[in-house]
């Protein structure tokens, strides 16, 4: 395990190099987390809870938060790539276990991937007349370029393209504020009377669709290994990720039900290109242009993240040890980048994903379960915990692993 004292160069003779700041920790993560699904949940949010939607959105970030703490703690505790098979190697001393665990992360985030990659041409296709196959093929191509740069660089142009995706929903934020006091005065008709058993009840069932908004901020622990202080770095991102994920959402999606009637959004194929529509009068062209940016991000992202689970795992010696070579003028591991960049493009190209897509939630709260439990073993097996770690009640991840297996059963439930 890399030693935390490496402060800006490499980990060691043969490790990744430690670059990445806070800057570049919580980037990464509004990169992951902040996707597709806000444009498409507003709708479905604002049919649901109407003008209540946004609180559910601020419970999901709450319930999100246990799992949140228990990856902040296993991921100061350990701050290595692949970090969920290394939590699960620790807790379990099972090799098998580890293993199915890290294959079951890039499975996830290789289906994500190919399906933002599908999605992504369409958008593409407005300003390039070209077939679908070939738009998917040179924008995997291009993104999988990028993500074999040094990590500091590939991250820091996935965080430009954060802060333009991020800038699309400030641009409906501040057209909303700019339209009167509306935002303001109509505000106490976001929380439902407490006798209103109507409201809350689909309220709670807005938050359970409004969780998966937030899914992705869990992948920052795998570049872990390349923060300058991860120790400190590392929980901070989280909690800054998820924080400034649940604030956007819900602002964005206040401005949307108080611009547009909620039973107008619900039906809308595209709710927040209406509301950008009826609130800045600009072409619906700009906004595509934003979710061009706003799909190739997350590609990117995705890219960087199944690279270092490979190389993680390979580090472990659960997959062959050439995948943990390293080039020696970028510092990444390019055999890794090249394998999911592959899997990306042959499953994007000719594997139909809308039912396989469908999967990466409950693969991820299946994730989510197996990681609470594992923190609970780890605190159970050692006496004294390290120092200068980042340490949750000995109940946060008991929260984590019910809430995790109460969402995974309200999904199928659902479906």
């Amino acid at each position: 395990m890399p030693s935390d004292e490496v402060q800006g160069g490499s980990a060691g003779p043969d490790g990744l190099l430690r670059t990445l700041t806070l800057a570049h920790a919580v980037l990464y993560g509004l990169g992951v987390t902040i996707g597709a699904g806000i444009y498409v949940l507003v709708g479905t949010a604002a049919g649901r809870s109407g003008m209540h939607a946004p609180l559910a959105f601020l419970g999901a970030a709450l319930v999100m938060a246990f799992t949140a703490a228990t990856f902040a703690e296993l991921g100061t505790r350990m701050p290595v790539s692949a970090s969920e098979a290394a939590y699960v190697e620790t807790a379990f001393k099972r090799r098998w276990l580890s293993l199915a665990v890290g294959l079951l992360v890039v499975a996830t985030a290789t289906i994500s991937a190919a399906t933002i990659s599908v999605g992504s041409a369409g958008y593409v296709a407005i300003f390039l007349d070209w077939p679908a196959p070939w738009i998917i093929t040179g924008v995997v191509l291009a993104m999988g370029l990028i993500a074999c740069l040094a990590t500091v660089q590939s991250v820091t142009f996935a965080g430009i393209m954060t802060l333009i995706e991020v800038g699309g929903l400030l641009l409906i934020i501040v057209a909303g504020l700019g339209s009167g006091s509306k935002l303001l005065t109509r505000l106490p008709e976001a929380w439902p009377g407490f006798d209103d058993m109507s409201a809350w009840v689909g309220l709670s069932s807005t938050t359970l669709i409004a969780v998966f908004a937030f899914i992705g901020f869990e992948h920052i622990v795998n570049v872990a290994e390349e923060m300058k202080e991860p120790r400190r770095t590392l929980p901070r991102a989280l909690f800054l990720t998820l924080g400034l994920t649940a604030l956007i959402y819900a602002v964005v999606v206040w401005v949307a039900v108080v611009a547009v009637p909620p039973q107008e959004l619900a039906l809308s194929s595209a709710p927040l290109a209406l509301v950008f529509e009826r609130q800045t009068g600009l072409p619906l062209v700009t906004m595509s242009a934003i979710a061009v940016v706003a799909t190739l991000n997350g590609i990117i992202v995705h890219m960087i993240m199944i690279a270092r689970v490979v190389y993680g795992m390979a580090e472990q010696g659960n997959l062959p040890r050439a995948l943990t070579k390293l080039n020696t003028t970028t510092g990444t591991p390019l055999l890794a980048t090249a394998l999911g960049v592959s899997a990306i493009l042959v499953l994007s190209l000719s594997v139909p994903l809308a039912g396989l897509a469908d999967f990466t939630s409950r693969f991820t709260l299946i994730i989510f379960a197996i990681v609470n439990i594992a923190l609970i073993r780890i605190k159970r097996q050692e006496g004294e915990p390290p120092p200068d770690i980042f340490l949750c009640p000995g109940w946060v991840p008991f929260a984590g692993l019910g809430t995790s297996l109460l969402l995974l059963l309200f999904d199928l439930m659902a479906r």
